[in-house]
């Protein structure tokens, strides 16, 4: 367990992320610049504190009767995860010779089919019970002005996803003017139906916790003045994105 690497925070007992009690590592780095973002001081790689997974292992042993009592385990944020993904790989080894369910809360921003990259993911998927699937926004164009990137690689992440028969929980921040429209989640709702390991699809009201972060980065928030959304809009928007028509 000598591999180290950078995070920004621990939450140990999270209720979001997952089944059950989780204890939620979120990694520092991230190739997406999403505009509503609460967590802008995660985007920069090689910040954060540096930590080993023995040292993780260590914090996490504490709260496994809470974790799996609760059947929860241990999730990975970020940032973006998959940007160190030979730590997950170890830490994952660790967790599962404690019988801990693991999972990955993914955009899937930097997922790639370079063979380098695959053959590292491949050997990190037996050992990951649930991927969170963050879907930013359906529409390529769209996506790039949200996030500053492309979505098509991300697009085939979740179909990478659906070849390793991965269990996903889809989640889809609704922004109201931004990631609401009608045939954007209509779009969206045939693209997770089309896929046969989406076990469950989560729509997640924007919020403006994280706008402080921002101001204090110095950073353009650009969706000031936009309010969450109703819950009837939230209802809504389950309703087209549902698993089954």
């Amino acid at each position: 367990m000598k591999l180290k690497t950078h995070i920004h925070s621990v939450e140990s007992c999270g209720t979001v992320d997952g089944p059950g009690l989780r204890y939620v590592i979120f990694t520092q780095g991230c190739l997406l610049r999403c505009q509503y973002c609460h967590n802008p001081d995660t985007w920069k790689i090689g910040e954060g504190k540096e930590v080993s997974v023995e040292e993780l292992i260590a914090d996490i042993k504490d709260y496994i009767p809470f974790l799996k009592a609760s059947g929860g385990g241990v999730t990975v944020s970020g940032g973006e995860p998959l940007l160190h993904i030979p730590f997950l790989i170890e830490l994952f080894t660790e967790c599962k010779k404690l019988g801990v369910h693991t999972t990955i809360d993914s955009s899937g921003g930097c997922f790639s089919r370079k063979p380098k990259f695959i053959e590292a993911l491949d050997e990190l998927m037996p050992l990951v019970d649930l991927v969170l699937l963050d879907l930013k926004h359906i529409d390529e164009e769209k996506h790039r002005a949200l996030t500053k990137v492309s979505n098509k690689h991300i697009l085939d992440f979740a179909h990478y996803l659906e070849e390793k028969e991965k269990p996903v929980w889809v989640r889809h921040v609704l922004v109201p003017g931004v990631t609401d429209k009608e045939e954007d989640l209509q779009h969206l709702g045939e693209f997770i139906r089309s896929l046969k390991n989406v076990e469950k699809v989560e729509v997640l009201p924007y919020h403006t916790l994280g706008v402080y972060k921002w101001e204090a980065l110095g950073l353009d928030y650009e969706l000031k003045g936009i309010e969450p959304p109703s819950e009837e809009a939230v209802n809504h928007a389950e309703k087209l994105l549902q698993l089954h028509n």
